[in-house]
């Protein structure tokens, strides 16, 4: 039978209610926050908030999640993604675990290889997920800055590693500040981390990067076992709303990781849009072209400004709003504008995703009324 990856695994069934028992208030007081927050949401407002792709799944996709069988459980198409994907790495398709989306995916990361005396270390910012769940189970989170110029700090998280770390979270390129680490960088990164530690390669964002010192993690996996990598639906392939990633690993790690995956975790529509994406040669660069030119238009046009960003290889900016950004937040939601949320450790920074052209073009008019040049210069 293949390795927990259909609902018939009763394992995963107990790893997804291991982890739901565990949900601390806190995670339920979020999640109620969000909901309050969309409820506010004007119907017509411009969302650029959530590092959503704007044009969504290919028309392809769209009717292949229509064909799809909705009386009938996934357990088949499970296995055909799962079987595409590794054909895609060039990996038997036991070294790949699904996800309901890629936020399931660390989740499991979590479950298989933290603890209460396993710490998890991460950087800061970063995207929260594995912080968020390592608190859920009274695991220790170590945050390293970032550098000066808004990168990973490689040399001192691998310092930060001993016999107790469990898992070494890194996103690649990181949310929200949209920089890289290297090949290079990565490689002697995993060099230095202990092998009984977890190295989580987060590479959400991966097909939007362009720059040539960027590789993937994923071929750090022969030489380092340890090395895993998690890859999403959501981002280039538009299926946000959809929830659908993957880990990519060492047998022995999706192993560990596989119990802890819910009961049928993607749905039939879900799976057979995502076959479609895999075997269309041009959706991703076609993608990656219209997205990365409408984010270096807005650079462009801030540079003009003489406003300040972080150098991004994603489908969202940082700028630097001179001041605390949550009026900024706010005077955006007033014209029906949604941007991203606050992060304490850059609380003068604004991201905002890339929308289509005419929401950015919009975004860019807002921002010069909202917060003047000058005002960012003083």
């Amino acid at each position: 039978m293949p390795l927990a990856m259909s609902r018939r695994i009763f394992a995963g069934t107990l790893g997804a209610a291991a982890g739901a028992a565990l949900l601390d208030s806190s995670l339920v007081r979020r999640t109620a926050e969000a909901a309050a927050r969309h409820r506010e949401r004007p119907d017509d407002a411009v969302l650029l908030h959530a590092n959503e792709n704007p044009y969504g799944p290919s028309a392809k996709a769209l009717e292949a999640a229509a064909r799809a069988p909705a009386n009938r459980y996934p357990d088949g198409l499970e296995e055909e993604v799962r079987a595409a994907i590794a054909k895609q790495h060039g990996v038997p398709g036991e070294q790949i675990v699904l996800g309901c989306g890629s936020s399931e995916v660390l989740r499991m990361a979590d479950m298989a290889f933290s603890g209460p005396v396993r710490r998890v270390i991460a950087a800061e910012p970063t995207f929260e997920a594995v912080l968020t769940f390592a608190k859920v189970l009274h695991v220790d989170g170590v945050k390293i800055p970032l550098t000066p110029d808004f990168r990973h700090d490689l040399p001192r998280m691998a310092s930060a590693c001993d016999a107790s770390t469990g898992l070494v979270y890194v996103c690649n390129p990181n949310n929200p500040t949209g920089t890289i680490v290297t090949g290079d960088e990565m490689a002697a990164f995993a060099a230095r981390v202990p092998a009984s530690a977890t190295i989580l390669v987060d590479e959400a964002y991966h097909h939007f990067v362009e720059d040539p010192r960027y590789r993937s993690s994923c071929e750090l996996i022969a030489a380092h076992p340890n090395v895993v990598v998690a890859r999403t639906f959501s981002k280039i392939y538009g299926m946000a709303g959809m929830r659908l990633g993957y880990a990519i690993g060492s047998a022995a790690k999706i192993a560990a990781m596989a119990p802890w995956a819910s009961w049928s975790n993607a749905n039939a529509a879900v799976l057979a849009a995502a076959l479609e994406c895999l075997v269309d040669p041009d959706l991703v660069p076609r993608q990656r072209k219209v997205l990365n030119d409408t984010r270096r238009w807005l650079v462009a046009e801030l540079a003009k400004q003489g406003r300040r960003t972080m150098p991004s290889e994603t489908n969202f900016v940082m700028i630097d709003v001179g001041g605390d950004v949550t009026p900024v937040i706010e005077a955006f939601r007033a014209r029906k504008i949604l941007v991203g949320r606050k992060f304490p450790s850059l609380p003068n920074w604004l991201r905002v995703s890339v929308g289509t052209r005419p929401q950015t073009e919009a975004f860019a008019a807002a921002l010069a009324d909202i917060v003047p040049v000058r005002a960012v210069a003083a």
